[in-house]
């Protein structure tokens, strides 16, 4: 049986860092990208390593796709003020591949355990928002053989038909353009090929990948 096609996911953009003060206290939250828990877990721990002097590191992440794994960290808190709000943001927000560690830096004054929720889970979620999203889409590879003449303005074409293009190499014989193509288009594909280069390019498929399409952009 072939292999199910990965599905869509959302993700931040990349790392940030966003800061906010509420009564006195100063929490400081870092955001960053991971590809799996190891990954995860060595951010957090770069993090605390940073900021070795503050009173508390909480911690949530999110990683992997069709079964995602999570983890959080109160780290001093009350138990469920900090790593589980800030992990309801990930999870509301659908991210995955994310790894958030807000730093508080006490300021004399108590918030008490809503204070506490709203706090981390608010730092959470205007980092994210200054960081952006984006989505990763599962794309088929194909390339494209296609003579030098044509190269150009099959490249235009594609864009204009909204494919995306990943790569050109230049060669003796001819240019290869890589394509990412949704994987239900496929067919669709091979059809508008050969009605836009008059049957004169094919495409082999090469694998499968993802492109990252941003999100919220005006």
């Amino acid at each position: 049986m072939p292999e199910p096609t990965p599905k869509p996911y959302l993700t931040i953009r990349g790392s940030g860092v966003h800061e906010l003060e509420i009564k006195k206290s100063r929490f400081i939250c870092h955001l960053a990208r991971v590809t799996d828990e190891a990954e995860a877990q060595a951010f957090i721990t770069g993090i605390r390593k940073q900021y070795w002097d503050a009173r508390h590191n909480c911690t949530a992440f999110v990683v992997g796709g069709e079964q995602p794994r999570e983890r959080s960290s109160d780290d001093g808190e009350p138990g469920g003020t900090a790593g589980v709000p800030m992990l309801e943001v990930l999870r509301r927000r659908g991210l995955t591949d994310t790894v958030a560690v807000v730093t508080r830096y006490f300021g004399g004054i108590k918030l008490g355990a809503g204070g506490l929720v709203r706090a981390y889970g608010s730092a959470v979620s205007e980092a994210v928002d200054a960081v952006g999203l984006l989505e990763r889409r599962p794309v088929a590879l194909l390339t494209v053989a296609v003579d030098h003449t044509r190269a150009g303005r099959l490249d235009n074409d594609l864009r204009a038909a909204g494919y995306v293009v990943r790569d050109l190499a230049y060669q003796a014989a001819g240019v290869r353009i890589e394509v990412g193509v949704p994987a239900p288009e496929v067919t669709a594909f091979h059809t508008w090929l050969a009605e836009a280069t008059g049957g004169s390019a094919v495409a082999e498929a090469t694998g499968r990948d993802f492109v990252e399409v941003p999100v919220g952009d005006a």
